[in-house]
């Protein structure tokens, strides 16, 4: 399955959740349903309802009043989300936005472009790094300079 198809069947929530459980894996070590409920400010039976989904799709390993862990699939999907997200507040940093509001904005926008357009958009952070995107950039800076 490509990175494309895997995003595709996921709706936000179930992309949350694998972010929320790749970020407890990382800070403390494991994840079980409590913590991830009280990360997303949501009942336990309702992390239990998705856990048992997000097995059952093969993103993570679930096995009530065990710690959940991601398989294969949910590291990549993780790994995935995150460039994702990075990519968009990269961006938006560019662009002069704030950084807690591009960090907000990103997290927001990642659940709704499709791999497409993110391909498009990393193509542009490479692009913007060459010494023609940097003149670029700085002649976009100083347009706003000016029209302020």
């Amino acid at each position: 399955m490509s990175e494309t198809e895997r995003v595709a069947r996921l709706n936000t929530t179930e992309e949350t959740y694998i972010e929320t459980i790749d970020d407890l894996m990382k800070k403390l070590g494991y994840a079980v349903v409590t913590d991830i409920a009280k990360e997303l400010d949501v009942k336990s039976p309702s992390v239990t309802s998705m856990l048992k989904k997000l097995d059952s799709l093969g993103f993570v390993k679930y096995t009530p009043y065990r710690n959940v862990i991601l398989t294969q699939k949910g590291n990549d999907l993780a790994g995935f989300l995150k460039k994702r997200e990075s990519s968009l507040q990269t961006f938006l940093t560019l662009l002069g936005v704030d950084g807690n509001i591009a960090e907000e904005d990103a997290c927001a926008m990642e659940h709704i472009l499709r791999a497409p357009t993110l391909q498009k958009l990393s193509s542009f952070l490479e692009f913007i790094q060459t010494p023609q995107g940097i003149l670029l950039l700085e002649t976009f800076r100083n347009y706003e300079k000016t029209e302020k």
